[in-house]
């Protein structure tokens, strides 16, 4: 277990099971993943101590201090064992002493005998990450998988449920999952699954039951009303669906709620049908991703580059090589022709804000609503030994324009902040000239903020606070008027004019050419 001189024989104390090997493995390729990809330099020495502080959460009366070449390891201010350190630069000898410490250090605690290896392994590796920055975060085993199906799609049926007075009452049936095909409807109640009773299941263990290898059968049986039902399904690969899509008065609204491995290929299809469907009728689009936290960045680059016939549409910057990217759009899609609104509010962020940002800078869209949150960041993710997850923050992204979105986010050319449908006039903010002067001013300024501006960025987003409107129906409307009103919408679009371009020459898409091909359908 590596150099250890514990000043006590023997307090290496029995608890939860602690595999030694998979610990070492676990905190060896975790920080191997850190000192690689985060955006900022540093040494496992430091990585390590800081980490083995954190043991500290679990037990207050444990505590870690570097001193003369050695590590002191106390319980209740008494110094128990003590540690030669290794080479700043060692990571082997660094994940060696974590899992000697983190051992030696249950013997000492109730509480860390207690505590099962996946509190210490999230206990270390918070430690860490929280000193970097606010996105770099560790995910247990359990929670990682749960992300995992979330991003790439699960075993499944494809229903969405509540646990209501005892019974399990199923709100969503996705279309054309085996529950669709199965005839199941919202409103259902399920009762069991394969000849189990679930009532009184909690919703993981719920969960854990409904869902199984792709193409495994399953029976589920339900009451609707007073008739009992039993049906025999085949699980199915189920990816949450991320984009809903309506349309009316010649507009199709897409919602966005997050950017998994289905969003631009749902999104593409979604929009094609509409195309087809409604020919000339379909006038514009509204993009709403108000509350949308984001996801793939692959994902965001798709979408924009939907609407997006040429240019840049986001560019990542950090200190591993492989960080530094830029991604740029291809002719050939069949939204570049519409007018884009795209709606944002102060929980949108990430991959959202890529999208609004390309939009926006190219001069292929008008943003409606408040300043986005500001998560202008990308994390790699890294599954470690023990299936739980590293999310490592190793780039910015920066906007066509060159900006970071990093800390600052979206600037909307309509601002909806502080406003009510009573007294918000769209024509006023659109046509009155010093309104569009100072929202162009602004925008200017915004782009031309520094990373580490942070005053200048702070006052900037004041102008328009980030605020939530999820459940609004103001920025749809003024959305929805935009897209409506072609003089309303070229001036709003000549507002968001890039450094560079003046206003005479942004060309609204509406005027643009349609694309003879539909790439990727």
């Amino acid at each position: 277990m590596g150099a250890s001189a514990p000043v006590i024989p023997g307090i290496g104390g029995m608890g939860a099971p602690y595999d030694t090997v998979e610990a070492e493995r676990t905190f060896d390729f975790g920080y191997r993943a850190i000192l690689d990809r985060t955006l900022e330099n540093t040494l496992a020495g430091t990585l390590a101590l800081e980490g083995l502080r954190g043991l500290s959460s679990i037990d207050p009366n444990i505590a870690l201090t570097s001193l003369d070449g050695k590590l002191l390891l106390s319980s209740a201010r008494n110094v128990v064992a003590e540690y030669p350190l290794p080479d700043a630069t060692d990571v082997r000898g660094w994940s060696r002493l974590t899992v000697t410490v983190a051992l030696d250090a249950r013997g000492l605690s109730e509480s860390l005998r207690d505590a099962d290896p996946e509190r210490i392994y999230e206990a270390v590796f918070d430690a860490i990450l929280s000193r970097l920055d606010v996105y770099s975060r560790y995910s247990g085993a359990r929670e990682a998988r749960e992300l995992r199906a979330n991003r790439n799609g699960f075993g499944g049926i494809g229903i969405r449920f509540e646990l209501v007075d005892g019974d399990i009452r199923i709100t969503e049936v996705m279309a054309d999952s085996p529950a669709g095909k199965a005839g199941l409807l919202v409103g259902d109640l399920l009762t069991h699954v394969d000849g189990q009773p679930v009532s009184g299941l909690s919703r993981d263990e719920l969960s854990k039951r409904l869902r199984g290898p792709v193409d495994s059968r399953i029976n589920v049986g339900i009451r609707r009303g007073y008739k009992p039902m039993d049906l025999a399904l085949r699980r199915d690969l189920i990816v949450p669906e991320t984009v809903h899509t309506g349309f009316a008065d010649g507009i199709g609204v897409f919602r966005l709620t997050g950017f998994n491995k289905s969003t631009a290929d749902t999104l593409r299809r979604d929009l094609l049908t509409l195309r087809q469907t409604h020919g000339d009728a379909l006038t514009g689009v509204v993009i709403d991703m108000r509350g949308n936290p984001g996801g793939f960045l692959d994902q965001a680059v798709e979408v924009a580059d939907l609407f997006i016939g040429d240019g840049p549409i986001i560019s990542t910057r950090g200190r591993h090589p492989l960080s530094n990217q830029s991604y740029d759009a291809r002719s050939g899609d069949i939204g570049e022709d519409l007018p884009v609104a795209v709606i944002m509010d102060g929980k949108a962020a990430s991959a959202a804000e890529i999208v609004a940002a390309a939009l926006q800078d190219s001069g292929h869209g008008v943003v409606v609503g408040t300043s986005s949150y500001g998560k202008g960041t990308v994390q790699s993710l890294i599954e470690l030994p023990n299936q739980g997850e590293l999310h490592l923050t190793w780039s910015r992204f920066h906007a066509p324009s060159g900006y970071a979105l990093h800390g600052l986010g979206v600037r909307p050319n309509i601002c909806t902040s502080g406003q009510d449908s009573g007294s918000f006039s769209l024509s006023q903010s659109v046509n009155n000239p010093g309104n569009a002067n100072a929202v162009g001013a602004q925008l200017a300024q915004w782009r031309q903020s520094g990373i580490d501006d942070h005053a200048l960025r702070a006052a900037l987003r004041d102008r328009c606070p980030a605020q939530a409107h999820v459940d609004g129906e103001r920025d749809l409307v003024v959305a929805r008027q935009l897209i409506a009103d072609p003089v309303l919408y070229g001036s709003a679009l000549a507002m968001s004019a890039p450094t560079g371009l003046s206003a005479a020459q942004i060309i609204p898409p509406g005027d643009r050419p349609a694309a003879t091909g539909a790439r990727g359908n």
